[in-house]
């Protein structure tokens, strides 16, 4: 349950990247009534991998990747002191999914409120910008736009917190210097303690698949690091944008990525076709040429299957004939001669012709 409901959320508020595009994200998940599920996750994200950890069950704020101890080294009280802004975003969470659940006029059940918020900078640029997006039972309720310093409501129930935040000029104030400049600074100091593995490259496995000769033809890639990526056919050197059905970039249980993208049976020549991988970092891209000899797939044609069957059955049959053979010729093998073949015998039952 854990894992879908955080899937949900990376899915919902995920975040396009390029290149030399970094980001900080945080990830809140307020609940009631989810079972084996803590009432309130924090989660704490640089380019896509998670660096903390708090849950309302443990009440501990917990490091997730080795290089962000580096932080601690620099400041011993970090860790409290990130353990006490969780508690208060637990609070503040709380409060909010109560409020929720009066505006959709709504008592029990499973509800789920969710916050991402952060910032991205490019180190090539220097361009930032910065989001903060509230929803509400999977769909979006408020979302801030950095631009206007305003915040949009989607909703009808979202209404009032709108007027009242957009009201609050000094915490928009305050918001605004947060996303733009502290968060960025933040950014920049996990990015140099992590760069040897956060900028690390893992080139993927390419396969062609296909299910049966009549399915689409899918382009795979697995393996690969990070998970900012793109993968698309290509038909005469052009992006197809027709026909083509793009997957999302899923995790790996070793840390690695997979993405596919799948192809509909062309009618004209396929060496016109390719599947093209792209990599963050990697300068070039993994081309595969679309070819029938080059296909992996489980299919078997059924008439096949059923010369197999035949074969089988016929093999069996083979088998039990000639297993009875050998038991016939074994038992009469082992049977004494007859009495009445018995030369011995016959002499006795001869009749005495001397009288």
């Amino acid at each position: 349950m854990k894992t879908l409901v955080f899937v949900s959320l990376v899915g919902l508020f995920l975040h396009d990247t390029t290149a030399e595009m970094h980001s900080y994200k945080f990830f809140y998940t307020a609940s009631s009534e989810v079972p084996n599920f803590p009432e309130f996750v924090a989660i704490g994200m640089v380019d896509d991998i998670q660096i903390d950890y708090y849950d309302s069950n443990t009440k501990r704020y917990l490091l997730k990747q080795d290089w962000m101890k580096k932080v601690t080294d620099d400041d011993a009280d970090y860790l409290e002191e990130e353990t006490e802004k969780s508690v208060g975003s637990q609070q503040t969470s709380k409060v909010n999914l109560n409020i929720l659940k009066r505006r959709f006029n709504q008592t029990g059940g499973v509800h789920i409120v969710q916050r991402m918020y952060g910032c991205e900078w490019d180190d090539e640029t220097g361009d930032v910008n910065g989001y903060d997006q509230h929803g509400y039972d999977g769909e979006d309720f408020i979302v801030l736009d950095l631009k206007t310093m305003t915040w949009v409501a989607p909703q009808q129930q979202a209404v009032v917190t709108k007027q009242k935040w957009d009201n609050n000029k000094a915490e928009l104030e305050r918001f605004k210097n947060y996303l733009t400049k502290e968060c960025v600074d933040w950014l920049k100091k996990y990015v140099n303690y992590g760069r040897s593995s956060l900028m690390r490259t893992d080139l993927p496995t390419v396969s062609l698949l296909q299910k049966t000769p009549s399915s689409r033809v899918t382009c795979h890639a697995t393996g690969f690091y990070p998970n900012r990526a793109m993968m698309f056919w290509r038909k005469d050197g052009e992006e197809l944008h027709e026909d083509v059905d793009k997957g999302e970039i899923l995790p790996n249980h070793d840390g690695s990525f997979q993405i596919s993208a799948d192809l509909q049976l062309p009618s004209d020549d396929w060496g016109k076709y390719d599947c093209v991988f792209q990599l963050s970092g990697v300068k070039e891209d993994i081309v595969t040429k679309l070819d029938k000899r080059e296909i992996k797939t489980n299919y078997v044609n059924p008439i096949y299957m059923i010369f197999v069957i035949i074969a089988v059955v016929l093999l069996l049959v083979t088998i039990v004939c000639a297993a009875g053979f050998c038991l016939y010729k074994k038992r009469n093998a082992q049977r004494p001669p007859s009495p009445v073949n018995d030369p011995a015998v016959q002499q006795v039952m001869l009749p005495n012709q001397n009288t």
